[in-house]
């Protein structure tokens, strides 16, 4: 309340002011006259302040229908805001570019990205008509026909501090003589909710993106371990089968084999925590399996390994060495009647590492009962997890067999594989 006399009082002795100023002007140019007409000014001077006064009370009214209160802050024709935003200073540039220009009659707009500052102008309506002012109103001559918009972004630590400042598109004087109608305090109060209304959307749209993220991610997971856990049903039965006759001929070696098995099923269950495994631990896997095929092939099989130490460390998405073995064994050694080799090379390069399993079997041919799964599956495996980083191959060897190449991206200097 004390707010509102304060500002009344103020109009009133400006314009109070301002007609004496005029009354004093009215008498010296009819100071020559015997009968001035000061019943004119008078009446005149009369219906300028009614007219202030009216205008006066309609201010404080819109003032309280757009704000709920009165005071200083709330009444002044000249809005300051000072909002944070939680985004760089690109982001909250370009969020605060467009709630301006989307602000209702907003013309002659001027942004400056480099400098982070916007300015518009805002076209004065009737607020009760949608009309230009009326000319009926004992300002309309003078009458301050736009309002002004200016907005600067502050990069903070991350953040960005938006300051508004909304006011008449005038010089600062003539706030002693004329009211906004509150016009200032609604474009003020539109551009605070329209930019804490985009910053909400952008949250939102960054949470989905989040979430879309994750959701990917468990799928890419789900979809690695289901590839994981497909372990060669006839392998096992057919060392199981190998086993159970061992046990009767020779139990020695038939406890051999089951404890290579064993320690081959230990090392190959899926570990949901982590799809990548180390070259030295595959390495470690496979000899397990190439021992149980040893005691099965005999001499029909041999092997030849060639991995420098520096290279076991190597992250290798667990199975696939593996899986390669099991191609070269099954499609190239096992049809073959005198069996064969088994070559298992890795090759330091400056950016990259390569990992060869090749044989000396059967090679290529039509009659091959492989679905094809394995190496399929090897595939989306490399693909899921280094994209267009890894690569495989798999091309006849020479003179005989089959010789399938993996290349993969070493690991960023400092980077530590976590099993």
């Amino acid at each position: 309340m004390f707010a509102s006399l304060f500002l009344v009082a103020r109009i009133i002795a400006a314009w109070v002011a301002a007609i004496i100023v005029a009354a004093f002007l009215w008498s010296g140019v009819f100071s020559g006259m015997d009968e001035s007409p000061g019943w004119f000014f008078g009446l005149l001077a009369m219906l300028v302040m009614v007219s202030v006064l009216i205008s006066t009370i309609s201010h404080l009214r819109r003032v309280w229908l757009v704000a709920g209160r009165l005071d200083h802050g709330t009444l002044s024709s000249r809005q300051r805001r000072q909002i944070e935003v939680p985004f760089d200073a690109g982001v909250a540039f370009d969020l605060l570019d467009a709630a301006i220009r989307e602000l209702p009659r907003s013309e002659e707009i001027e942004s400056a990205r480099d400098s982070l500052q916007v300015s518009a102008k805002v076209k004065r309506v009737d607020i009760y008509g949608g009309k230009p002012p009326s000319r009926f109103n004992v300002f309309a001559r003078f009458a301050i026909t736009r309002n002004q918009v200016l907005a600067t972004v502050t990069p903070r630590n991350g953040i960005s501090s938006v300051l508004l400042i909304c006011g008449p598109d005038a010089d600062a004087w003539t706030d002693l003589f004329t009211l906004d109608d509150g016009s200032n305090l609604e474009n003020a109060e539109a551009l605070t909710r329209a930019l804490t209304h985009r910053v909400a959307e952008h949250r939102r749209g960054e949470q989905a993106a989040a979430e879309q993220t994750a959701t990917e991610k468990e799928l890419t997971v789900a979809r690695l371990n289901l590839l994981h856990a497909q372990v060669e049903p006839h392998f096992l039965y057919n060392t199981l089968a190998s086993a159970q006759v061992l046990t009767r001929t020779d139990p020695a070696r038939a406890d051999q084999m089951l404890g290579h098995l064993i320690q081959y099923l230990r090392s190959s269950l899926p570990r949901t925590e982590d799809s990548l495994s180390t070259l030295g631990d595959e390495l470690q896997l496979t000899q397990a399996y190439l021992e149980i095929l040893k005691i099965r092939m005999g001499a029909r099989l041999n092997l030849h390994i060639e991995v420098p130490d520096s290279l076991k460390a190597l992250p290798l998405p667990s199975m696939m060495l593996q899986t390669l073995v099991e191609n070269a064994i099954k499609h190239g050694l096992e049809p073959k009647p005198g069996g064969g080799t088994v070559w298992i090379l890795a090759r330091q390069h400056d950016d990259h590492a390569t990992l060869t399993v090749a044989d000396d079997g059967q090679g290529f041919n039509t009659q091959s009962s492989g679905t094809g799964i394995g190496l399929k599956n090897l595939r989306e495996r490399l693909r899921l997890t280094y994209g267009p980083a890894a690569s495989f191959a798999i091309v006849s060897n020479f003179p005989n067999g089959v010789a399938a190449t993996l290349t993969l991206p070493k690991p960023a200097e400092g980077a530590r594989h976590v099993a």
